[in-house]
């Protein structure tokens, strides 16, 4: 019987987590757009055969913890032999919102006999003719003129040890407003939804389905250029697999793949054993949905008993006709950030660290929507409430170790229009950073995504090159951060000038309930957007479409994070 070693345990921990991460260097730097270059919009994982997380790369949060939603819905829908890619951004499939499309690729553990036989062919975007990967084309035995397999598939024996995935947010999937990221009131206004299809068949693009997604966005060049990246991305992290299942055998990897799941789970327990029983609760508050000024109540009861914990979502208000309709997915991908921040950075990212957590949230709420309900700010700002309100939960229960909140919003701005230059359309996205807040520990930082964005900035060199646009200004914004023991960090002022006409939209938050302190500590300062068309400047709300002739100028300013403790009134160097 195979033991455990130690050592060996933490090898394949960091393999796993190695491949994830070359996975994402791959598709960084194969992509054709700057929100996923530039921004590093993207997240890539391994999974093992069974559909749980294995090892996730250090990249987006919001991504990582509903991904493997998103391969369960795949394998429920679609049979995947060596070589086939699913594809499917449907939030209500696994999904997050529109424009973050997922590949799901499966690892088969045997297969490599007729790696020289030449039967079939792979297609020109993954760059080679035969195996990329030492698994061969396969020849399907009842397969139709479309390359769906059906039940007569012949395979190899085992079946898939591992599935590899990746998500990246496309800067534009179609619906009604350039960069699909504007104001809806239900989801057939955002873009192009796509349920689990095969994009890939043994290895060959299916072209028609290909053909489908990009008739229906502006920009289809951009768009293949970045989903063949994600491709490729697939392709290396199937290489990569299948060169330690050569190294370390089948039955040793599935022995250390639930071993892992098991640690996993240990070390969470152990984690939610030093955390005094009881029950915490928290409420927060989301500006509006975009459709109303009402705003949206986040209510969440967090009961910790046993080295267990259950998170209930009871209270919260109901799904709004508005975009800030947040799936299941992301609730649970929210939760599974706070309490993966309660442990040490080595401690393997994988399905087991949910076994001891329970996630309640009531079904057609704004943390567990239903169809047709508008889901595009759902992903990157309630995503942001759910964060801060289990925060101000535990905050009750471990005041030492959690910080006041942070800026609370991914400040998305979209726009898009004809590139005079080219006379080609255009479309744009991206997040700005904000204010983090104080920790028990230290200050903020300032100017940083955080919680469940880990993006960076799109650079003004690369904007400017890209886009009709001349960057005004790009600064911190001073006095943002709020006063306490330890200061919040500070917000960003970012000042865009529209060198033609274009369309836009701001999904953004913490307009009005500012970032809050904690243990004393005051709040960071609210956010602010500003157009200014023909010397006219115009207060903009937090979730807005607008149109802007060429000279137009837009300013959005960040908010900063709250401070945490009492403390004297500092200014920061």
């Amino acid at each position: 019987m195979m033991r455990v070693d130690a050592a060996e345990l933490e090898i394949f921990k960091n393999l796993f987590h190695s491949t994830a991460e070359e996975m994402g260097a791959a598709l960084r730097r194969s992509a054709f757009s700057p929100n996923i270059k530039e921004r590093r919009d993207y997240s890539c994982a391994v999974f093992d055969g069974e559909g749980r997380a294995v090892a996730m790369g250090d990249h987006m949060p919001v991504h990582l913890g509903s991904m493997p939603m998103s391969v369960a819905a795949a394998l429920s829908a679609l049979k995947l032999g060596p070589g086939d890619i699913a594809m499917l951004n449907d939030p209500y499939a696994g999904g997050t919102h529109l424009p973050d499309i997922t590949l799901v690729m499966p690892v088969w553990r045997e297969g490599n006999e007729d790696r020289d036989s030449g039967l079939g062919t792979r297609d020109s975007a993954f760059g080679t003719s035969g195996s990329a990967t030492g698994v061969p084309p396969v020849p399907w035995h009842g397969q139709d003129g479309h390359g769906t397999a059906d039940d007569t598939t012949t395979w190899p024996r085992g079946g898939p040890l591992f599935y590899v995935a990746n998500r990246a947010h496309h800067a534009d999937i179609g619906g009604a407003q350039p960069a699909s990221m504007g104001l809806s009131e239900e989801i057939y206004q955002e873009g192009l939804r796509i349920p689990p299809v095969a994009l890939a068949r043994g290895g060959k693009i299916q072209r028609d389905v290909l053909a489908i997604l990009l008739a229906n966005v502006r920009t289809p060049r951009e768009r293949e250029g970045d989903l063949m990246a994600q491709v490729a991305a697939c392709r290396l992290g199937e290489r990569r697999l299948q060169e330690l299942l050569q190294t370390y055998g089948p039955a040793r990897m599935e022995f250390y793949l639930e071993k892992l799941q098991s640690y996993s789970a240990r070390l969470m327990k152990e984690a939610l054993m030093k955390i005094p029983a009881g029950t915490y609760r928290a409420e927060d508050f989301l500006d509006d949905d975009g459709h109303s000024a009402e705003p949206v109540r986040l209510r969440v009861a967090i009961k910790i008993h046993t080295g267990s914990a259950t998170v209930d979502f009871q209270g919260t208000s109901p799904q709004r006709p508005g975009c800030v309709n947040a799936v299941f997915a992301i609730t649970y991908s929210a939760v599974f950030y706070v309490f993966r921040c309660l442990l040490g950075e080595d401690v393997p990212a994988c399905a087991g660290l949910m076994s001891p957590i329970e996630v309640l949230a009531p079904e057609g709420s704004v943390v567990n929507a239903r169809p047709p309900a508008a889901v595009a700010a759902g992903n990157v700002e309630t995503s942001q409430r759910i964060v801060d309100v289990l925060l101000r939960a535990l905050a009750q229960a471990l005041p030492q170790r959690i910080p006041a909140a942070s800026s609370g919003t991914m400040n998305n701005l979209s726009f898009g229009g004809l590139d005079p230059r080219t006379g080609e359309p255009f479309a744009y996205y991206e997040t700005i950073a904000g204010g983090m807040g104080a920790r028990p520990t230290g200050d903020g930082l300032s100017g940083v995504h955080t919680h469940m964005t880990n993006s960076l900035n799109t650079p003004v060199e690369a904007l400017e090159t890209a886009y009709p646009v001349r960057v005004r200004k790009y600064s911190l914004r001073r006095g943002s951060g709020g006063e306490g023991k330890f200061r919040g960090g500070e917000g960003i002022v970012r000042e865009i000038e529209f060198l033609s006409a274009v369309r836009g939209s701001i999904l953004s938050d913490r307009r009005v309930f500012a970032p809050y302190g904690l243990a004393g500590g005051k709040a960071g300062r609210a956010g602010k957007n500003q157009l200014t068309v023909q010397g006219h400047k115009r207060k903009l709300p937090g979730k807005a479409a607008f149109n802007a002739p060429g000279g137009s100028v837009l300013k959005i300013e960040t908010p900063g994070g709250g401070g945490w403790g009492k403390g004297q009134l500092r200014i920061k160097n």
